[in-house]
């Protein structure tokens, strides 16, 4: 089985040490480095630890002849564009049973017109992973709240609208939040 958990790991800006640490039970970088280059069999449970410390599912993890990637031209920082050192590709997003979208339709906050923000569902047991995030809050009669997560009090969550002058808002005994994970914006 080929894989993509070195470029993964090197997208999410993390070293072999993190992702052995943030691994449950924890390993060794040794171990993470052998499964990412294939020295040692990876298992479907070694996939799943290694997927679930990099914040990704196993299916982002491995290279299918039929799954489209990007190949990385260049590398951008403050100091401009710079060729990578190594070859690397990047795996476009795929859409995941969590995962539900908001269209921007007019520009608020840090969002504009044509964005799309895919937020992955959490039940309420899982509120403490969005917080300071922008989530979408489903309300009743149809309706959504999306803000900035800023506290979560019993059933209640505390969240704060985008655009300038918006006043906190309270919702209490929320079913489930969508946390924004990506933003797709057309340049």
């Amino acid at each position: 089985m080929i894989t993509a958990i070195r470029e993964v790991r090197r997208a999410k800006g993390m070293t072999l040490d993190d992702v052995a640490r943030a691994c449950v039970p924890p390993t060794t970088a040794q171990t993470i480095g052998r499964l990412e280059t294939g020295t040692r069999t990876v298992s479907v449970g070694w996939l799943n630890r290694i997927a679930a410390a990099l914040g990704v599912t196993a299916g982002d993890l491995v290279k299918l002849p039929d799954r489209a990637e990007l190949p990385v031209a260049a590398q951008l920082d403050a100091t401009g564009a710079t060729a990578p050192r190594r070859p690397a590709t990047v795996m476009p997003p795929t859409p995941a049973p969590e995962l539900v979208a908001v269209t921007v339709t007019g520009g608020v906050g840090d969002y504009r017109a044509g964005d799309e923000i895919w937020c992955e569902r959490l039940a309420p047991d899982d509120f403490a992973r969005a917080l300071n995030r922008d989530v979408l809050v489903p309300r009743p009669g149809g309706r959504f709240l999306f803000g900035r997560l800023l506290n979560r009090e019993g059933g209640k969550l505390h969240l704060l609208p985008l655009g300038p002058g918006a006043r906190q808002q309270v919702v209490a005994d929320a079913p489930w939040v969508a946390r924004a994970v990506r933003l797709v914006r057309e340049l």
